[in-house]
């Protein structure tokens, strides 16, 4: 418990709200010449996943970076082996990092020309949106709700939802055994909504839910404060992401993913400002370079490193899918 508590305790919070003007004026894709092929709106989102072609060209939201001289990218700072702090440097690491060092090479050419802002799980699109950052590369889930609000790349993870609970639970998957069971999900995120479309019985919504996050229990601002909650006995079990999930087990080894497998299958993507064309289509070019090389690939390297031992059995990324115009 001392290593979970230990990392949210480090988190800081950006005062974010969901409209108002940007931190650095206009809109990301603002401009001249800003492109305007943006993905599709949820209203008419057959593939999520279907990102634009990768591009080495520069645009508006580039030439932003690049003036700057720094690439700012939202990310957490408490999921172990994704984006944490390392207890002994202090420094960020994990596999969401290594990827954003590889934007900021490709873009700057050099993969610290990085400033990191910590973002909760519910305030990773009004980052975006009041300009807070430039990129979010925070285990997001690709989904046509959120393309109403935000661009993404191509998808670099694939992952799904699954129940976390103690290993001596009688809880079984996210199935009846749930029934009156109290269930903690990070607020905003795709496992919430899962829950909201079918609970089993559970418990799943604060009495305020979103009013008052100091009485929040059940709905919480990062995954890692449902792992707190469970350990104190506050909840019964977590629903999150499997990726994020084998993290959380790697921390306490008193809990397990239950079920066989996922009960979804979600793809995370780079996240950008709605209409940032120029840095998505750049994005997708990182990622094409990533994913080169089989084996020896950097997407393969950091998998390796960071999430093997947890999530064994991948052989390689998810392959990009690209809009036919």
């Amino acid at each position: 418990m001392a290593v979970a508590c230990a990392v949210t305790a480090s988190l800081t919070l950006l005062p974010l709200s969901h409209r108002g003007a940007g931190a650095f004026g206009g809109g990301a894709a603002s401009g001249p010449g800003a492109a305007q092929a943006v993905q599709a709106r949820s209203g008419d989102c057959t593939d999520p996943e279907a990102s634009l072609p990768p591009s080495g060209a520069d645009g508006p939201s580039i030439a932003k970076i690049k003036a700057r001289g720094k690439l700012i990218a939202g990310v957490d700072q408490n999921s172990f082996q994704w984006g944490y702090r390392d207890p002994e440097t202090g420094g960020l690491e994990g596999f969401d990092i290594d990827l954003v060092r590889a934007i900021a090479k490709n873009i700057l050419g050099d993969p610290d020309a990085v400033i990191f802002r910590a973002i909760p799980t519910n305030q990773r699109i009004a980052a975006l949106e009041n300009d807070k950052v430039d990129v979010v590369v925070r285990t997001m889930t690709i989904n046509c709700a959120r393309l109403d609000q935000v661009s993404f790349s191509t998808a670099y993870f694939q992952a799904g939802q699954q129940v976390l609970a103690p290993k001596d639970s009688a809880i079984t998957g996210f199935d009846k055994s749930l029934a009156g069971k109290r269930v903690c999900t990070a607020e905003g995120s795709t496992a919430y909504e899962a829950l909201q479309k079918q609970s089993f019985g559970s418990v799943f919504k604060d009495e305020h839910d979103g009013t008052d996050a100091d009485e929040d229990r059940l709905t919480v601002p990062n995954q890692l404060d449902c792992l707190v909650r469970l350990q104190l006995g506050e909840v019964d079990a977590i629903v999150t992401d499997n990726a994020l999930a084998a993290g959380q087990a790697a921390q306490d080894p008193t809990v397990e993913l239950k079920g066989d497998k996922p009960f979804t299958t979600e793809y995370y993507g780079v996240a950008a400002k709605r209409g940032a064309d120029d840095l998505v289509a750049r994005v997708n070019q990182v990622l094409v370079d990533y994913r080169r090389g089989g084996a020896d690939s950097p997407w393969m390297t950091s998998y390796r490193h960071w999430l093997q031992d947890g999530l064994p059995g991948m052989t390689a990324p998810p392959a990009p899918k690209y809009r036919s115009n």
